[in-house]
């Protein structure tokens, strides 16, 4: 009986995050249609900020967003293993590979539905008409949550792009910023603008700083890490920032 390769299993949590992580940053390079999809879920999540959704509505909202980013990848996922043992035309082959297609089709008209009777009601549509900024949200659970969301977005784009100069040319030394840091720093910005409370932002940096040091001790380069500090708290003031011109 053949050894099994160990390189087919996680021997650790933390192996697991960053195999599952290589997985995003692979399909987000490879498949045009996930790049389309980040595109449209930042554009989804800016303009949720000019509404003042209730939780269940914002919660159906960034359901139906990553469910449409997770179809897909899923339909990359079933693609590539039957590319892995089928060589030419079979007729199961693709059926395999029309229903994992559907299933992406079935998620975006779901989106669809959503984002009609979240955004284009009749007195959401009435309102925004009057003045767009007069209906900025002012739920800080909406804008912590958004804050992040675009942050996770902003770390695969940049990824994304520093992986596909790097497959182009993998002599090229690419710049890529500490995506654990720069989420670790976007979190702790978004407690101190909810808290102000000085205990708990202390905490909370203590925290952020000791992930950016694990981070460091991980062979990553420091100017990579403290990108990442910054990008983070600055796409959370960012979004915050929308609401004060309300």
């Amino acid at each position: 009986m053949s050894k099994k390769d160990d390189r087919l299993y996680n021997h650790n949590f933390i192996e697991a995050c960053n195999n599952a992580i290589n997985g995003i940053i692979y399909s987000s390079t490879t498949q045009s249609n996930i790049k389309k999809q980040l595109v449209l879920g930042v554009i989804v999540m800016i303009l949720s900020l000019f509404y003042n959704f209730t939780t269940a509505e914002f919660l159906c909202l960034t359901f139906a967003v990553f469910f449409v980013i997770f179809a897909e990848m899923v339909n990359t996922a079933i693609e590539t293993v039957v590319d892995l043992y089928v060589d030419e035309y079979h007729p199961k082959a693709k059926i395999a590979k029309d229903v994992a297609a559907g299933t992406v089709v079935l998620s975006a008209c779901n989106a669809i539905v959503v984002a009609y009777f979240l955004f284009f009601r009749e007195t959401e549509l009435t309102h925004i008409g009057e003045s767009i900024f007069s209906q900025m949200v002012s739920s800080p659970t909406h804008l912590i949550f958004v804050g992040i969301i675009l942050t996770v977005i902003a770390i695969v784009a940049v990824k994304t792009i520093s992986n596909y100069k790097k497959q182009k040319d993998p002599m090229a030394k690419v710049f890529t910023p500490s995506g654990q840091t720069a989420l670790a720093f976007a979190i702790l910005t978004a407690i101190w603008i909810n808290t102000k409370n000085p205990v708990i932002f202390c905490l909370s940096l203590a925290l952020s700083i000791l992930i950016a040091g694990n981070r460091v001790n991980d062979t990553r380069n420091f100017r990579e890490v403290l990108f990442g500090a910054f990008m983070g708290p600055l796409i959370v003031f960012m979004v915050y920032g929308l609401t004060i011109l309300n």
